[in-house]
């Protein structure tokens, strides 16, 4: 049995111990070791790389850059956009949209052939759903065909399956437009 004089001592040892954990988070770090103002290598052994790294590694031209191919095809009242590469963050997704938009403002009809996509980020997801939303607000129809196992699985992760008219191939996106006229 603890008396009320030992749950003091215990209780004041507690406070003591905790103060002791707060003045070691307190203390402020001397500034010369954290950062130099001129970014200087701090180990004066460590060499900087002396080569120039060549136009191979990281070459200037951004088509050269580009890992997506977009080309559009008219098919009767359809224009069927093909891709090929990957729908990533940036230039893909953006030449994606640039085409698909160019082709929404003059079409009513599109299908969007995903058989040559090897792979599509975040970005890529969100680039799909925007397509999406600018089809609807300029009253055209946007179908998605033939998309890998890799890209299904993704578009099915998102939910994103279920707001795209997703087709596995495209004839047989062809062939819903041809079937809603009827």
């Amino acid at each position: 049995m603890v008396s009320g004089r030992g749950m003091l001592r215990r209780s004041r040892r507690e406070a003591l111990e905790s103060e002791k954990i707060y003045r070691i988070f307190m203390v402020p770090k001397p500034f010369e070791p954290r950062l130099l103002a001129n970014m200087e290598n701090m180990n004066i052994n460590c060499e900087s790389w002396k080569y120039s790294v060549g136009p191979a590694l990281f070459s200037l031209d951004k088509e050269s850059k580009l890992k997506l191919s977009v080309e559009a095809r008219n098919h009767g009242d359809v224009v069927i956009v093909h891709c090929q590469g990957r729908i990533v963050y940036r230039d893909e997704a953006a030449a994606l949209s640039r085409v698909v938009g160019e082709v929404l403002g003059n079409r009513s009809k599109l299908v969007l052939d995903l058989a040559g996509v090897s792979s599509i980020d975040s970005a890529g997801i969100g680039e799909l759903a925007l397509l999406q939303t600018l089809a609807q607000d300029r009253n055209a129809e946007l179908k998605c065909a033939g998309p890998s196992t890799v890209v299904r699985t993704l578009l099915e992760l998102t939910n994103l399956d279920s707001v795209l008219d997703v087709h596995p191939t495209v004839d047989s996106a062809l062939e819903s437009f041809h079937e809603m006229n009827v």
